[in-house]
């Protein structure tokens, strides 16, 4: 029998309690003023039994084509029909275009939305966004990655919550994983996320960090991989020339992981090289059940994204008023949400 695992594992909750609600709809994932398909139900919350109905929400996420976010939307709009609300999915065209999502996200905030739910490509690039959002009314919840609340406040933007992996410790617990196997001794090396961008930083730290405190752990490589399959294998397949003994790869995701992979394949290094990557998407889960990819850091980026939509229905319906909390400190209130490892001895949980 399949385990479902995780339907939200909260840590810690800063600042205030969060609260319920939710939403549905079509996926758009690159035009920015693209109208997105809609199926909501008439009937109400009829799985939860709260009142999900009349608030209008947008989610603007990361890219369509990182599984991480693609099946975070599915399953927001899944949830989202199964209580009747109304949501629409919104994708980012790129992880580089971070013009390109403050562009969507000003456009949404003419649509009529009462709500926008958003994940940052970077930590800054929709601080106005939000600004102007706040100045329009609309709420804004921040999905997983956090962007700068420090100068979103000074830039007159309000947050009202943001449901968030602790990235850092993810990083931390890939590097624990690693250096368990290799028993403490050898050479490892990391393929990070996109340059610049937070959650790649807060990972490739973690390990860092984790690893500059054990004797016998040498890092010998840290390298962008820009969240892509082929520049994650490139750039594998050069860490692997120039160390022929490099031991294990952390990937700061799953998509990276499998690039990285097929580098150790074609370098017939299979079961000599570890490769840990991060999200446990269900390609990541696959080749860990196969014996290719050795573990995955997961998070509960489903319930990440449906938690956010309901935090984000329940302050429209409390009457929230973000200009009036223009400045608050207490905003936005925080949940941590703990992360998980898959490796082989428990990945069939997992699928």
């Amino acid at each position: 029998m399949k385990k479902k695992v995780l339907s939200l594992l909260v840590t810690t909750v800063v600042t205030m309690s969060m609260l319920a609600g939710c939403g549905t709809h079509a996926a758009e994932s690159t035009a920015t003023d693209a109208t997105p398909t809609k199926a909501t139900k008439a009937e109400g919350a009829a799985a939860e039994g709260g009142d999900y109905a009349d608030v209008k929400v947008a989610c603007l996420v990361k890219t369509e084509s990182n599984v991480y976010w693609s099946d975070m939307g599915a399953a927001i709009l899944a949830w989202a029909d199964e209580n009747g609300a109304t949501v629409d999915m919104y994708y980012a065209e790129s992880e580089e275009n971070i013009a390109g999502q403050l562009e969507q996200m000003e456009n949404l905030i003419t649509k009529g939305y009462d709500a926008i739910c958003f994940a940052p490509l970077t930590s800054v690039n929709l601080v106005e966004g939000v600004a102007k959002a706040t100045k329009a009314g609309i709420v804004c919840v921040n999905i997983d990655e956090s962007m700068d609340f420090t100068a979103c406040r000074e830039a007159d933007g309000v947050v009202y919550s943001n449901f968030v992996t602790d990235n850092y410790i993810v990083g931390q617990k890939a590097a624990k994983y690693i250096a368990e196997k290799l028993g403490g001794e050898g050479k490892v090396a990391i393929v990070e996320g996109a340059a610049g961008n937070t959650t790649s930083q807060q990972r490739t730290s973690g390990a860092t960090d984790t690893w500059a405190e054990m004797d016998g752990i040498e890092l010998v490589a840290s390298q962008p991989g820009d969240w892509d399959r082929m520049t994650s294998m490139d750039v594998a397949s050069a860490m692997i020339t120039a160390n022929p003994d490099l031991k294990a790869i952390y990937c700061c995701n799953d998509v990276e992981a499998l690039g990285v992979t097929e580098a150790v394949i074609n370098a017939n290094k299979l079961g000599k090289i570890l490769v840990v990557g991060t999200d446990a998407t269900a390609d990541g889960k696959n080749s860990i059940a196969k014996g290719e990819e050795t573990a995955s850091v997961g998070q509960d980026n489903t319930g990440i994204g449906i938690e956010s939509v309901k935090s984000a229905i329940e302050a429209v319906k409390a009457g929230f008023v973000p200009a009036d909390h223009i400045g608050d400190e207490s905003y936005p209130a925080i949940t941590y949400v703990d992360s998980f490892l898959v490796d082989s001895d428990n990945v069939a949980n997992y699928q």
